[in-house]
């Protein structure tokens, strides 16, 4: 099975080690290599050898045509490799095949051993082998090498696989990194299975002969050990993979021969004791026999391991590529798993322990998943104390790791660890570990959901009777529960907790009867009731778990889709909300009525309803229940102002009233009566509210009476449409009379703009195809009015109604200019509605002294307020909202996109509280329109620069290293940054930048050939933050546009000049071409004379010699434009021409206007250089030296 090549047997004899320049046939699967029998004790062997080896007639297209019939097709014969690489199936027949013939010549089947290990490593060379004859060990060491040959541009590796010493000869470019073990792709992931496979059927094969034959074992070893200590990558893998299956392989032995040796043992005893006092019996000495083989078997099997782990281990386990480190910590963990009474000890557990500190979360993985197999096993904990104690602290903190899965398993070791170790987890380890159920993770968060509820909520649950009946177990548990919720300090979290413990303790949350009967319970009557604190905490767990039951997915933030259910998932989530409209139909109305002056209890209450499965609702019997209900809802909006109370109130009704149920008539009578009851009570307050004098009355209670009402209708008009009891004319009456008197209470402000908001957008939404057009008119009207009066409260002295009118204007505006009447283009056209000029500057005015404020300001504000951290919070999250309000108008086009430039300023400097909207902003407007987008970031950046050049003085020109530029120039890099690794998606807007760029640094140069510096030519350093974006064919087309501002080189020298030269060496893509443009210039002189022959030579062999600057900078610059034109005359014409067509195809903005004319004409000249004229040559001089990389 070892290629050989082409008329190997007729080639005479070689010199030792020497490198046969020969062809080797390629398999199927990878190139082959070959293995060639250097000086063998005799030519007798050495021809012995050659005439038995069937793979030496491999090459012969005759003796590839060998096959034999499986299953009745016709398989070709293949080498170990290729075996490995089909599959199982053929591996077990192919290893009992060369164990066959191992007994028949162990030299030739050993040869094909190692030729397999070579392949697999990927190796593409030959092997040749020598044997060992030297006794002396000083030779031996001589020839254990591995060097590189320059002249012949191969590698070679000397090891000995005793009793041979193998060379490997291979490419240089096998350092590349490709090889079996680490590409991608089913195939070769299987590859690895079967080759790890192949080693363990292997062992098995030989164990009950050749294994212990002192020559197989101790040449695989030593062949391993040899590749391992390589500094190839591709060997050092491949053997270490091998010889860590390889021991785990002998372990097994190692294992089977212990039983036997015991089996056998017993058996000796019990035969020694039956013929006590007798002679020694056949029987007896057999036994003996037996046991001494099995002694000095399991002797050679030690030292087999310990050869192993001493020669590969011990030198691989801290290897650089991390893949090895990986191997080596599996293994190790599978044999102390496997073999505990060997390895199951400080020795060989510390390994483990130092590589839970591994830099790769690969390797800190394995070590983890080792460790999970031991600390599973009892009866191995008892053991583990020293490395318990040596190594808790690390395991406590892995759960914080950065690499999820390595978290992930951090926490179930831990949960095995409390479970099987008793009090090695201390109670502030176990309080760190309780906090992971918050974490966003869930797989995390479900293990430590897993550790909390073993550890804290279901310990003790069965081992003391509880009391309160058929509850007891659950009301403990739910107690702790609410207790671990509280201790927490984590409110507003809850859904997490209890998404967490749902995989775990989905039982006993699902025990709604148990809850609710808790709430019911009242204080004074059992002792055993909730506090009041307590009771808003099961509240909360209440909905979360109805929530949780009934959407059948993770909470927002939890999870980075919803979750597709199965069938019986989706079995599991009817029956859960059928219960729970079976449950809380009947009890949520008692609830509702203890609770009903708890504003946050009642709005967690009423998110229940949203769950019910409506059609349940529907049965006879439930009809009582829903009549109650509707009821307590109704009391609840009498008593209540609160928002979150009455939006949960208005959603109920909204669920509970859909057309298509049959409960729809009940529901919206009840709706409607509420509803007529609210505007009656509206409208007696307006008539004492407004006076006849023309006033309002400033009674303070008939103004906080109109203000709870106004909530009131305000909330329920945001679902229901009201438009029937024309509350548009009365709420308008507070914003007129505020417009032009400016002396309504906020209280009074506030409810009223909302509510006429909601009255406009209800007409809107029933404005259809065939609405007249006079009714339109009126709508029109209306709308603009509105839209007055929103621009007008954008200065009011109150900033909470200033603030209002901003966030519904920009709603307002964003509706008003997207509307799509049912196809009426008509309604289109008479409501839609855009912003002038002067209203965009209005809003951006306003963003610019509410959101970004000066430093000193915002202080101020603080200072004056004294507010704390809360307040400092909620004020950010108003801030970030109207941030946001406004960057919506930009991306959808109701603003200017130019806009963004104003908000794009503050990109660097606000990062932290607002850089994730302006990211947002800044890649949807990219979508939109690349060209515009990199307009808007280029006009950001000439704002700064011009604000920065008139803070300076003229006279000196614009200061480098002030903070100021420093901070333009960070920017222009932030946003560089933002178009990502792909250049070919963003290459117009790139290429659009710089062009941008160019025209305003030359912007304002003096005289008619621009020799006076230009003004802003500084800001070429910005913009050359967008360089290394740039492909190398723009580079040039950028450049060629860059030259059409510089009339004459020589001139544009000094330190003046700098932003151009550095600006122009980031355009540069590679030396050859930095010093053909550069000399173009006047500045690097060509490569003289004397070295073109020297160049062809070198050209000739393959290789390009590199010009020093030192060489080139010794030339005279006339001879550097000779040699430049010459140089790009003579490239083909024709492929320069094409690709520049190419690239003013895709940026033609960037394609001065000669070249445009002269990609013109119909026909190309394709000429020599030396048929062309000079006027040819100078046609071509912008684009002299761009050819390098073509």
């Amino acid at each position: 099975m070892i290629a050989e090549p082409n008329a190997a047997s007729t080639l005479p004899s070689q010199k030792e080690n020497a490198v046969h320049d020969e062809t080797v046939p390629e398999s199927p699967a990878q190139n082959g290599t070959c293995v060639r029998n250097g000086n063998l004790k005799t030519p007798r062997e050495k021809r012995k050898v050659r005439e038995q080896c069937e793979n030496i007639r491999r090459s012969s297209p005759a003796s590839r045509r060998v096959s034999q019939l499986q299953n009745g097709e016709v398989v070709e014969a293949v080498t170990l490799f290729e075996v490995v690489s089909m599959g199982k199936q053929a591996m077990q027949s192919v290893v009992v095949d060369w164990v066959e013939a191992y007994k028949q010549d162990r030299n030739v089947a050993l040869l094909d051993l190692i030729n397999f290990f070579i392949q697999c490593s990927g190796c593409q060379g030959m092997v040749t082998a020598e044997m060992f004859q030297s006794l002396y060990k000083k030779d031996v060491m001589q020839k254990m090498t591995e060097t590189f040959d320059k002249e012949t541009g191969l590698q070679y590796k000397k090891f000995m696989a005793y009793p041979w010493i193998l060379t490997v000869t291979w490419p240089v470019d096998m350092d590349n990194e490709d090889y079996p073990l680490i590409r991608t792709g089913p195939y070769w992931k299987k590859f690895k299975a079967n080759f790890c496979e192949f080693i363990a059927v292997l062992v098995q094969q030989c164990q009950c002969s050749i294994l212990y034959d002192n020559y197989l074992m101790d040449a695989i070893i030593s062949l391993l050990t040899g590749l391992a200590d390589s500094m190839v990558r591709a060997f050092r893998h491949t053997s270490t993979l091998a010889a860590m299956k390889l021991l785990t392989a002998v372990v097994s032995v190692h294992l089977n021969l212990d039983v036997n040796k015991h089996n056998a043992q017993r058996l000796y005893e019990v035969e020694k004791k039956r013929l006590s006092g007798k002679r020694t019996s056949y029987r007896l000495d057999q036994l003996e026999r037996k046991r001494k083989e099995y002694e000095h078997k399991l002797l050679e099997i030690q030292n087999m391991m310990n050869a192993i782990f001493k020669g590969t281990f011990l030198t691989r386990y801290r290897d650089v590529i991390p893949e090895i480190r990986a191997t080596c910590m599996e293994e190790i963990g599978s044999w102390i798993k496997t073999y505990p009474d060997a390895f199951l000890n400080d020795s060989y557990l510390k390994y483990v322990g130092w590589m839970l500190y591994d830099k790769q979360a690969e390797v800190r993985l394995k070590c983890l998943l080792g460790l999970q197999g031991i600390y599973s096993r009892k009866e191995l904990v008892s053991r583990m104390d020293l490395f318990t104690n040596r190594f808790k602290d690390r395991i406590v903190s892995m759960p914080l790791d950065k690499d999820h899965e390595v978290a992930v398993q951090a926490m179930k070791l831990l949960m095995l660890m409390s479970q099987n170790c008793g009090d090695v987890l201390s109670a502030e380890d176990c309080e760190t570990l309780y906090q992971f159920v918050y974490a966003t993770h869930r797989p995390l968060a479900v293990a430590a959901g897993e550790f909390l509820y073993k550890r804290l909520l279901s310990h003790g649950g069965d081992k003391v009777q509880p009391k309160g009946g058929k509850f007891g177990t659950s009301t403990d548990q739910l107690k702790r529960l609410i207790h671990f919720f509280l201790e927490s300090e984590l409110h507003k979290h809850v859904a997490y907790l209890v998404d967490s413990l749902w995989d775990w303790a989905g039982k006993f949350l699902k025990d709604w009867e148990c809850m609710t009967t808790l709430l019911l319970k009242n204080y004074e009557e059992d002792g055993e009731a909730l506090s009041d604190v307590q009771e808003s905490a099961l509240i909360e767990i209440i909905l979360a778990t109805v929530r949780e039951a009934a959407e059948g997915h993770p909470p927002v933030g939890r999870g980075a889709a919803k979750k597709i259910l199965s069938v019986k998932e989706k079995k599991i989530q009817l029956e859960d909300c059928t219960k729970i409209t079976e449950h809380f139909i009947m009890v949520l109305p008692q609830l509702l009525a203890k609770y009903s002056t708890d504003a946050q209890k009642v709005a967690n209450l009423l998110q229940i309803p949203q769950y019910y499965d409506l059609d349940v609702c529907s049965t006879g019997h439930l009809e009582k229940h829903l009549d109650a209900l509707l009821r307590e809802i109704k009391d609840i909006v009498a008593k209540h102002s609160d928002m979150s109370v009455l939006e949960a109130s208005s959603r109920t009704y909204y669920i509970l009233c859909r057309e298509e149920i049959a409960i729809y008539s009940q529901v919206d009578c009840a709706r409607t009566q509420m509803i007529d009851e609210l505007m009656k009570q509206l409208n007696q307050l307006l008539d004492c509210f407004w006076q006849k004098e023309g006033g309002f009355c400033t009674d303070a209670g008939e103004i906080s009476r109109m203000h709870s009402t106004l909530r009131r209708v305000a909330a329920f008009h945001n679902a229901h449409d009201l438009t029937k009891w024309n509350l548009y004319d009365k709420t308008l009456k507070f914003l007129v009379f505020e417009t032009e008197h400016g002396s309504l209470p906020v209280l009074i402000i506030l409810p009223a703009l909302q509510c006429t908001y909601f009255s406009l957008l209800w007409q809107l939404a029933a404005v259809s195809e065939n609405s007249p057009k006079e009714t339109l008119f009126p709508l029109r009207r209306q709308l603009r009015h509105f839209s007055q009066i929103c621009t007008c409260f954008l200065h009011h002295k109150e900033k909470d109604v200033r603030e209002k009118a901003f966030m519904i204007l920009c709603d307002w505006l964003l509706i008003l200019s997207h509307l799509d009447s049912n196809n009426n283009e008509e309604a289109v056209g008479l409501l839609g509605y855009l912003p002038n000029t002067e209203l965009q500057e209005k809003l951006f005015s306003f963003i610019q002294e509410h959101v970004f404020m000066d430093g000193e300001e915002e202080k101020k504000d603080l200072t004056e307020e004294g507010k704390d951290e809360a307040c400092k919070l909620d004020d950010l999250h108003k801030k970030r909202s109207l941030l946001a309000a406004y960057c919506k108008l930009i991306v959808y086009n109701v603003v200017e996109m130019t806009a963004a430039a104003e908000i794009y300023k503050y990109y660097v400097k606000t990062y932290s509280d607002f850089g994730d909207i302006i990211k947002e902003t800044l890649s949807k407007t990219r979508y939109n329109d690349k060209i515009q987008s990199a307009k808007t970031l280029i006009l950001c950046l000439q704002q700064l620069f011009q604000t920065h050049a008139e803070s300076q003085d003229s006279s000196n020109g614009v200061d480098f290293s002030s903070p100021s530029f420093a901070n333009i120039k960070e920017l222009a890099r932030r946003f560089s940054l933002t178009f990502g690794w792909d250049q070919v998606k963003s290459r117009e807007s790139i290429a659009m930048i710089h062009k941008e760029g160019i025209e305003f640094a030359f912007q304002g140069a003096t005289g008619v050939d621009g020799k006076c510096l230009p003004p802003n030519l500084s800001f070429l350093l910005i913009i050359s933050e967008f360089s290394n974006k740039l492909l190398k064919p723009d580079k040039r087309l950028v450049y060629s546009y860059l030259q059409r501002y510089i009339t004459e080189p020589l001139a544009c020298r000094g330190d003046k000049w700098q932003p151009l030269v550095w600006y122009r060496n980031s355009l540069l893509s590679n030396e050859d071409e930095e010093n053909s443009v550069l000399g173009s210039l006047g500045e690097w002189p060509p490569v003289g004379s004397s070295k073109i022959s020297s160049f062809k030579r070198k050209l000739s062999n393959g290789s390009v010699p590199e010009t020093s600057q030192t060489e080139a900078g010794s030339k005279a610059p006339e001879q550097q434009c000779v040699s430049q034109l010459s140089s790009a005359a003579g490239k083909s014409r024709k492929r320069l021409k094409s690709q520049e067509m190419h690239l003013q195809e895709r940026l033609p903005f960037l394609c001065p206007g000669g070249m445009r004319r002269r990609y013109c004409k119909d026909e190309v000249k394709t000429e020599d250089v030396s048929a062309e004229g000079p006027e040819d040559t100078i046609e071509d001089i912008d684009v002299v030296g761009t050819d390098q990389d073509s």
